[in-house]
């Protein structure tokens, strides 16, 4: 039997192939995909939305994010009182033909297996969820369509519901205007920014129209501040618009995600996937302390590597706001709990004439604080913040992805011990360094006098996972053998070699030695980029100060382009005008002419 095939190379074999292929697609999302098979049974009982679909269709991939989101976002819900599904009609055509479909994509809802409309308005997720909000059918009682949640205090109220002794405090609520009122994503300018920021913390996301990850985060930051209405103001910034604003925020990539709260910013470094900033702005809008008993707080120690406490005089309520202020930009971690026990007063020998004390305890250790800070009317006003970000880590940590920002862009600017750590050795190597780290705590508090100390971090990395990283930043040998470096990130250099010159070794006495050269200024830094990065770097940081000169001094500027232009012109005219003369000064002799 003869079979005809269309050649390899041939356009109608691509063709083929590509057809193919794409009727095969299914959509990648987490809703249901109906065929003929089982479509009349499936939407027979409840509220089905349907959306049929093409993957030829450009308009069908754009709307697959947003399709997701609409997904994520029912699925979540106990009883949403609305099923979503789809149906691919590139293999289903004789359905979609059936259902009378037009176009794609097109979306139909029904009703115990019966038509009841479609859906004509834009696709937008929040006119989406509007609609389908509208026709559901819970199966319980139906909850109002908008539930306005009430603001959280930045300070939450112990859950026990029968008086709070004398010993503890009410803890008052923060108060300031209702955040996001609409539940929209505002648009900034230079001319709105500060004061957009003056009624309370935001997130805001600094973006560029051109850029590809800017689009594909659009609709999910829209979604964002959806979810977070009444609870946190959500912003963005067109930097095409407003340059100078987002080279003053220190903006260096699109999407730039800052956090503002109380005078401070911060970078989100996490994921930009709709749960994982949910679960962000979450925290960061949730209360930021708790009261505890005396008789709790020691299993709260062994529970968690860091825990501040805030040691209070009961009557003083605004002592509480203010650190709760300040704490509010730890996101919970570590978590800051607050009591004025006298017996925890005593037990810590905590001073009784400062207003407040707060005391952080690492690595589960219950028996003393590994710092205190005592409020005082001589300290500068970010004296605490300070404080709070420099005590934050644990004595030792894997640095892995999920906390590099966190502690190589920490806003105290910290020097950094790295370890690389050989297969099969991370236990041992860990126990280590929290031996070492200790000992350095101990010999820092030894000698609080002196000056020009930086807080030190000591983490330990996977050099299986991260050995090619390291390498091209510390210059680092798979020699099998724990490496050390000291890293001071902010400025892109580390040191490799001790006080003595000798490359640092996984010892107390080495790794002192090193950090006290640093701190002496004797240390030789070595640059984690090669000349062609920095070089790239310094010209990039020469445009950048020309153009804020431009921006900031228009008229000064334009002067002096005006004098050095006029006076290259002169330069050249009269350059020229010495060339002519030295080329034919007499054209008596020249070629062509004749002599009488």
């Amino acid at each position: 039997m003869l079979r005809f095939w269309p050649r390899p190379q041939s356009p109608l074999s691509l063709f083929v192939a590509a057809l193919a292929i794409q009727a095969a697609a299914a959509p990648v999302t987490a809703s249901k995909v109906l065929t003929p098979d089982n479509f009349q049974e499936t939407i027979a009982e409840g509220v089905w939305f349907i959306e049929y679909f093409s993957p030829y269709c450009p308009h069908c991939r754009h709307f697959v994010p947003t399709w997701n989101d609409l997904v994520e976002h029912f699925e979540k819900q106990a009883d949403p009182g609305v099923h979503l599904a789809q149906v691919n009609c590139a293999l289903n055509g004789d359905l979609c033909s059936e259902k009378g479909v037009t176009g794609y994509p097109q979306m139909n809802l029904y009703r115990n297996g019966d038509f009841t409309d479609t859906f004509n308005a834009n696709r937008e997720f929040d006119l989406l969820v509007d609609y389908l909000v509208k026709h559901a059918e819970p199966t319980e009682t139906p909850a109002q369509d908008v539930i306005v949640e009430e603001e959280k205090p930045l300070v939450e109220p112990t859950p026990d519901p029968t008086p709070m002794p004398s010993s503890e405090p009410v803890l008052p609520q923060v108060m300031r205007a209702e955040p996001n009122p609409a539940g929209e994503v505002v648009s900034l300018t230079e001319q709105t920014f500060d004061r957009f920021l003056s009624e309370g913390p935001a997130f805001i996301k600094f973006f560029a129209p051109w850029c590809g990850h800017c689009k594909k985060l659009a609709p999910t930051w829209s979604q964002l501040a959806r979810h977070m209405q009444h609870k946190m103001n959500i912003a963005e910034v067109n930097c095409d618009d407003n340059n100078r604003l987002c080279s003053s925020q220190g903006v260096a990539g699109y999407p730039t995600l800052f956090y503002y709260a109380h005078g401070a910013k911060t970078e989100y470094p996490g994921s930009r996937k709709y749960d994982q900033l949910v679960a962000f702005t979450e925290q960061a809008s949730s209360p930021t302390m708790q009261a505890i008993d005396a008789s709790e707080f020691e299993q709260v120690v062994r529970d968690k590597p860091v825990v501040y406490l805030l040691l209070h005089d009961p009557a003083d309520n605004n002592t509480i706001n203010d650190v709760a202020k300040e704490s509010q930009l730890l996101f919970g971690s570590p978590p800051v709990y607050l009591s004025s026990s006298q017996d925890l007063f005593k037990k810590y020998g905590v001073r009784t004439d400062n207003s407040y004390a707060i005391l952080a305890f690492k690595d589960n250790d219950i028996r003393e604080p590994t710092s205190t800070f005592y409020s005082s009317s001589g300290q500068p006003n970010d004296a605490l913040r300070q404080w709070l970000f420099a005590n934050r880590l644990p004595t030792s940590l894997e640095l892995s992805r999920d906390v590099f920002q966190q502690v190589m862009e920490a806003p105290n600017k910290p020097l950094v011990v790295v370890v690389s750590t050989p297969k099969g050795a991370q236990g041992a190597v860990a126990e280590k360094l929290n031996e070492i780290g200790k000992k350095w705590r101990l010999k820092v508090n030894q000698n609080l006098g002196k000056s020009g100390r930086r807080d030190v971090v000591f983490t330990w990395m996977d050099a299986d996972q991260w050995g090619k990283w390291m390498k091209g930043m510390y210059k680092f040998k798979t020699s099998g053998e724990p490496e050390v470096v000291v890293a001071d990130h902010g400025r892109l250099l580390y040191y490799d070699a001790d006080g003595s010159g000798q490359r640092i070794k996984m010892n107390f006495a080495s790794i002192s030695s090193t950090l006290e050269a640093i701190f002496k200024g004797t240390a030789k830094a070595k640059h984690s980029e090669n000349i062609f990065e920095r070089a790239v770097k310094h010209v990039n940081s020469g445009v950048l100060a020309l153009e804020h000169a431009i921006v900031s001094h228009p008229y000064l500027t334009g002067s002096i382009i005006v004098v050095i232009f006029v006076a290259t012109f002169a330069a050249l005219r009269r350059l020229l005008r010495e060339d002519v003369e030295e080329v034919a000064p007499d054209r008596r002799y020249a070629k062509g002419d004749h002599l009488d």
